[in-house]
Parts: structure tokens; sequence; C-alpha cells
């Protein structure tokens, strides 16, 4: 049986979360991707300043 949220690769694999065995999270219209470790950081973080140059 075919999982009408696949993203088109054929491959989806989403549990009861609505999270793809890949990362990608279903938010009830379309798989989103996750977000890079890179992208959590600088929204969880604190922004920091910037560094002098002399």
């Amino acid at each position: 049986m075919e999982d009408k949220r696949c993203c088109g690769s054929g491959v989806c694999i989403i549990n009861s979360e609505g999270i793809c065995w890949c990362g990608q999270k279903w938010d009830g219209d379309k798989l989103l991707k996750p977000e890079s470790s890179e992208e959590k950081l600088n929204t969880s973080a604190s922004p920091k300043a910037p560094k002098k140059i002399k």
C-alpha cells in the first residue's frame, strides 16, 4: 500500500508521529526537510557580538 504522504521518492516510511526514516516531518500538508544542526544552533542560541578587527 502506497503512503499518500510520500515526498515522491517512493521510499518514505512515516511513523505515527509523522517522521520519515530520512528525518523529514509531515506537517499535515507536506513533508518538511529537517533543520540542519547549524540552523538549530542559530535559532536556539543567543546572538553573539561580532568580533572586533584590529
